[in-house]
């Protein structure tokens, strides 16, 4: 197996071998996919221990079992059921030709080839499941695939490609490291199809890097996900679920709540049970190995900046489960619940991604929903309540890349079921069925029958007196 590439010649170096390899392979059979497949599942159950050291080392403070529950076993989900799937997914679909041709033996079906060879950039907040859950439909499909995991977490990137360096053939899958130099350039690269997951601004500069080479994109980039809690919600449980998504991670996942509206004469109510619930959840948090550390230092300072300007502006903050208490040597901090802050204020605009949640009251319905979609398209959407007309309602007022009801962050779990963005949100999707087809070339085939009949018919020049009389029959509205 080949060592780890981290330069800009050897990255372009890999990727023309690749798509060599790819090349001269020909069709990529069922089991050759489930292969490829049960390799990268082999790898993560093997090191999952290494990789889970590497992922807390990294963020200076991540449990071993949510790193297992968010990242190792996520992925794991994403995989085996692709390679449990394949098979079927695989099978060419028979498609009726049009009339008359339906009726002389002419036959057309769709097939679904690989596309070559396909770039995943991940991110550092999930980094192995951003890296192998998008892999699962990608291998799925038949494609090869360079890997570049975020260089925010600088062990659990060099572990992976070392990993892969020394059981996985590069040809089939290849790891790369680097620096953000590296990073442009690999969007820049004429893969066959490129995935990225981030923030919406690195977003657009991946775009326009694929853009130079007309390199498809599936974009997931998240966005301040709304919750919307009704009056006919349980207002106990929608604090303690909304308390739970915002304890996961620490707030750090792409589809994290980042806007709560609450109606207006239940605020305090629902303030006392998101209290309650995020202190049942984490008593303490400075010191506690439940909780989970902001990455970097960088982002501590963006989130803490996000809520100081709000407060600056008037803004009603509060610490749950305890004050804010500052210490240089631990990233762990409690949830910072911010109560009706300007609209002007920074962290109104930008995704929080961290341990910090804004709580908006409101009166009217459609004042939340308008609110909502006057907003960037986000990546999830949360309905509290137990009205269902007046969950439809919502469901088909608003835009959102996925939707969890009466709880949060549960959609993504679906591996049978397509995860994107929409908007700023992102584009495309992965898992599932579609995920299969996000990475398959689609490409129609028609099988001529042996008949033609069009020169008999007078449709092939020299056209006769008949043929301007005989379109002109056909265009019809019928």
């Amino acid at each position: 197996m080949s060592s780890v590439t981290s330069s800009v010649q050897g990255l372009s170096s890999l990727l023309s071998r690749q798509k060599s390899a790819f090349a001269s392979a020909g069709a990529v059979s069922a089991d050759t996919r489930r292969r490829r497949l049960q390799q990268v599942i082999d790898l993560l159950v093997r090191h999952h221990g290494a990789l889970t050291d590497a992922i807390d080392e990294d963020f200076g403070g991540r449990p071993a079992g949510f790193s297992l529950m968010n990242d190792v076993v996520g992925a794991l989900g994403s995989l085996k059921y692709a390679r449990d799937h394949v098979q079927g997914w695989m099978q060419d679909e028979q498609r009726e030709p049009f009339s008359p041709y339906d009726q002389l033996g002419a036959k057309a079906w769709v097939m679904h080839q690989p596309k070559g060879s396909v770039g995943i950039l991940g991110t550092w907040n999930a980094p192995l499941f951003t890296l192998f859950s998008p892999l699962a439909s990608v291998l799925a499909a038949g494609n090869r695939a360079i890997l570049r995991p975020s260089d925010v977490v600088p062990r659990t990137a060099e572990l992976v490609a070392q990993l892969f360096a020394e059981h996985i053939d590069p040809l089939e899958i290849a790891v790369v490291t680097g620096d953000v130099e590296l990073a442009e350039a690999f969007s820049a690269q004429p893969f066959d199809h490129l995935v990225y997951t981030g923030s919406t601004s690195t977003g657009r500069l991946v775009m326009r890097n694929a853009a130079l080479n007309l390199v498809p994109v599936t974009l997931e980039l998240g966005g301040k996900s709304p919750v919307i809690v009704t009056a006919s919600a349980d207002l106990k449980k929608a604090a303690f679920n909304i308390a739970a998504g915002k304890a996961c991670n620490g707030g750090q996942i792409c589809i994290n709540p980042d806007l709560v509206y609450v109606p207006k004469a239940q605020l305090e109510p629902f303030l006392d049970a998101l209290r309650s619930s995020y202190a049942e959840l984490n008593p303490t948090v400075a010191g506690n190995p439940d909780v989970v550390a902001v990455v970097n230092q960088r982002h501590l300072d963006r989130v803490e900046g996000y809520v100081l300007d709000a407060q600056n502006r008037g803004a009603r903050v509060e610490s749950v489960p305890e004050p804010l208490a500052v210490n240089a040597q631990d990233r762990r901090r409690p949830l910072r619940v911010v109560v009706d802050p300007a609209p002007d204020s920074v962290i109104m605009r930008e995704e929080i991604f961290g341990p910090a949640v804004v709580v908006l009251t409101y009166e009217d319905l459609d004042y939340v929903i308008d609110d909502i979609n006057a907003r960037p398209r986000p990546l999830a959407l949360y309905y509290f309540g137990e009205d269902l007309q007046q969950q439809q309602y919502v469901l088909e007022r608003t835009l959102s890349g996925g939707v969890t009801i009466n709880d949060v962050m549960m959609h993504p779990a679906m591996h049978n079921a397509p995860f994107g963005g929409i908007g700023a949100s992102g584009m495309g999707h992965y898992h599932g069925r579609e995920g299969f087809l996000e990475f398959s070339h689609q490409r129609t085939v028609f099988k001529a029958p042996a008949h033609d009949p069009r020169r008999e018919w007078g449709l092939l020049p020299p056209y006769g007196e008949h043929f301007l009389a005989a379109m002109l029959a056909s265009v019809t509205a019928d």
